[in-house]
This record gives structure tokens, sequence and C-alpha cells, in this order.
């Protein structure tokens, strides 16, 4: 057992400070540095998040961020500057502004765009992301909107729970307060009610245990229209908002289940490689992919028991004759789901909405989330759109209830 009495000083406790600064400039630039490509990563996300590698990757890519060298803080002399010495003339005044000195546009700066100049420019190195890391800043603010309490729970989620307060235990875990508090408390039973003259039976530990909670069940269906009218580009950004939605469900929630439906005149279910990998061409007729999701429902996700989320992705290109069908068939999809999201994949775009956009412009319910992507860096914000945690406030939709499934706590939480 460790000898915690090496630990207190008899007598009334003495409180002094000292600068370990010095001592921890390791930990201390490590820390600089990981600011540093937080800042970089959240400056480029929209970027970043619609990189070809990382989503025709397997998911352990690395990826490679610009970020400025550290330079440690320091005074020091302007290189470019004939004038080393550092008192002034003594006509300075309090609001004088300090300019560099000589030229004060820059010294050697190019007269115009592609022209050289001879100052010296900002070190830049890369630094590496691990798709994980870039994942938990992706999914920070992000969480599945209008969730239920239901029937039954299967969903788990992992929680670290304070359980109890101990006599023995680690340093770490030293309970501050209550150790205090019964140092106090044993004074007072002696006539002296103060803190000090510290002793181990006065030493309290907190206890925390991991457990695992059952929460209301999930489903995500995701549906993509793979008929010829989706080009390259099209078939690409649908994949990369349903790549990183995935990962961000398995990141954040145990066990929600995902159905993956991919549709041109008929629509099939099929597996996650398929979903991904598999293109198709032919006609279009999107309400074939909102009956099978309907079907699904009725045959495996009772709403009584699941939180249901159907998601499309389309270029909106449909048959005319389709387009009413479609309206039908989402109005009975949102009778059953927490929420409807589609995406509409039009590459550089500025027109007027596909017929299939329009005619969802009947739709007037809450629940009904649509967006528009034009560009790859657009992929992002949708994902933000359509998974808000804060669509879930009763201030938004009076009869849905807070949020009741937890996410997972992220590392050093707890």
């Amino acid at each position: 057992m460790t000898d915690y009495k090496s630990y207190l000083e008899p007598g009334t406790p003495s409180i002094s400070q000292h600068d370990w600064s010095l001592h921890r400039k390791g930990p201390i630039d490590q820390q600089r540095h990981k600011e540093k490509i937080k800042e970089s990563l959240k400056k480029n996300l929209g970027q970043i998040v619609s990189n070809e590698n990382i989503i025709l990757s397997d998911g352990k890519k690395v990826i490679k961020v610009p970020i400025r060298s550290l330079d440690e803080y320091r005074f020091r002399f302007d290189p470019n500057s004939g004038e080393h010495s550092g008192q002034g003339e003594g006509d300075s005044k309090v609001g004088d502004v300090l300019g560099p000195a000589g030229n004060p546009k820059g010294k050697g700066a190019g007269k115009g765009p592609g022209e050289a100049g001879d100052q010296q420019g900002f070190d830049y190195f890369e630094a590496e992301v691990s798709v994980d890391e870039l994942a938990a800043l992706l999914f920070e603010d992000l969480g599945l909107p209008y969730l239920e309490e239901k029937k039954q729970s299967e969903v788990e989620s992992e929680t670290v729970e304070f359980v109890d307060v101990r006599r023995t235990g680690i340093m770490p875990n030293l309970d501050k307060r209550r150790t205090i508090r019964e140092n106090i408390k044993r004074n007072a039973a002696r006539g002296n009610p103060h803190f000090g003259d510290l002793h181990e039976q006065d030493l309290r530990f907190k206890t925390w245990d991991q457990r695992v909670r059952y929460q209301s069940n999930a489903v995500v269906i995701a549906m993509m229209d793979v008929s010829g009218s989706m080009g390259e580009f099209e078939k690409y950004i649908a994949r990369s908002f349903y790549f990183w939605m995935v990962r961000f469900l398995r990141t954040k929630y145990n066990n929600v289940q995902v159905v993956f439906i991919s549709h041109h005149t008929e629509a099939r279910e099929v597996t996650e490689d398929e979903f991904f990998h598999k293109g198709e061409s032919g006609g279009t007729q999107v309400s074939s992919a909102y009956e099978l999701a309907l079907k699904i429902i009725q045959e495996r996700f009772n709403p009584d028991d699941w939180n249901i989320y159907p998601f499309h992705f389309s270029d909106g290109d449909n048959l005319p004759w389709d387009n009413d069908l479609c309206v039908q068939y989402v109005h009975k999809l949102l009778a059953l789901s927490n929420i409807f999201g589609y995406g509409e994949i039009r590459e550089g775009y500025r027109g007027s909405s596909s017929t299939l956009m329009s005619a969802f412009g009947k739709l007037t319910e809450p629940k009904f989330l649509t967006v528009t992507i034009t560009d790859k860096r657009e992929v992002y914000p949708a994902l933000k759109k359509f998974f808000d945690p804060m669509l879930g406030n009763p201030d938004n939709l009076s009869n849905i209830t807070p949020t009741s499934l937890s996410p997972l706590p992220t590392a050093g939480e707890g």
C-alpha cells in the first residue's frame, strides 16, 4: 500500500506556486502543434471532406495538412534593416503608430501578381492526420435529430459513470473537496474546526465504471440514384455524403442499422460494398426507391420501436409522370420517420430547380429537409444540415421528445 503520509505535511499547510512551464516545454509545444493542425483542418473542412483519395480508400487513409511552422517566441532584429538598435529618439508619444522600417508596404514586395519579391515568407510543412482524427473533428457538432423514446431499446451506448467514493485509490482520482471536508470534520471533533494536519484517514477517492446502456433504436435508409443521368460528379458527391454519414453513425453510436438502396427505373436493396462501388445505368424512376423503403420499414422496422431516417440523393432528373407519386410516397415516409432528407446534385447549375425538386416544393412538413449541391465543398454543409442535433429541440417541433440516444463518449471524457 502506498504510504500517503509522505505526501502530507503536519501542521497548517503552506500554499506556494511553482512555475513548471520551463519543465513542460515538450508537452506545451505538442499542444500548440495539435491546435495548429485543428485550426488548419477547420479552415479547410469543405475541401478535405470531398477529397477523392479519402472517399475511395479503405478508411485508413492518412491526410497531409499544410500548417505554418511553429517558431518559438523570441525577440529578433529585422534582417532586412540596417538599424539594429532598440532605443527610441525621445520624441515619441502615446498614440504614435509603429510601422516597419524602410518601405511601409513591405520592402521587396512584388509590384503585381506573379512578380517575385525579396521578402522572407512563412515556412509551411505538412502534418499527417488519420481519417479517425479528422472524423472526430467533423462529427463534434453532429447528431441524430428528432430522436424519440421507443418501446424497445437495443442500441448500445457506452458511458463512463461515477459510482462511488472510497478511502483508498490512486492519487489522480483524489476527491479534493471530500478530502478537505473529512479533514475539517475530524479536526472539529477535536474542538478545532479548520483545514490542516492532513492524515491518510481523511483521503477520499472517486471511482468510475464503464457501463453499457441500451437506448432507442435507430435505422438509416440510404437511397441513391445510379441511373444513366447521374454522371461521375453526381455519383461521386452522393457517395462522398454517404461515406461520411456511415462513418459518423459508426463513430458516435453503437449498432445503428443502415439499409442501402440503389435505383434506376427499379430499386433494390444492396450491400454496403455494392452501394459504394457498383455503377449502373438506365432511366430514372425515383418512386421505386421510396416504395421499397416503405416496404422495408413495414416488414422490419416498426415505427413504434425504431427511429427512422430515410435519405435520398439524385440529380433530380425523373420521369415527369412519376413526380406526383414521389410526393405521395414522401408523405407516407414522413408519417413513419423522424426526418426525410433529400439531396439534389447539379454540378455548377444555377438555373431553375429540377421537376422533382419543384414537385417537392408542395411539401411543407418541417421534418422534410432538402439541400442542393453544386460543388464538392458543399458536402460538409449538407451533413451539418441533415444531422443537426438542435433539430430535436422541442421548440422546433412540439410533439417530439428530447434526444434519448446518447452519443459515445469521446476519448478523454470522464
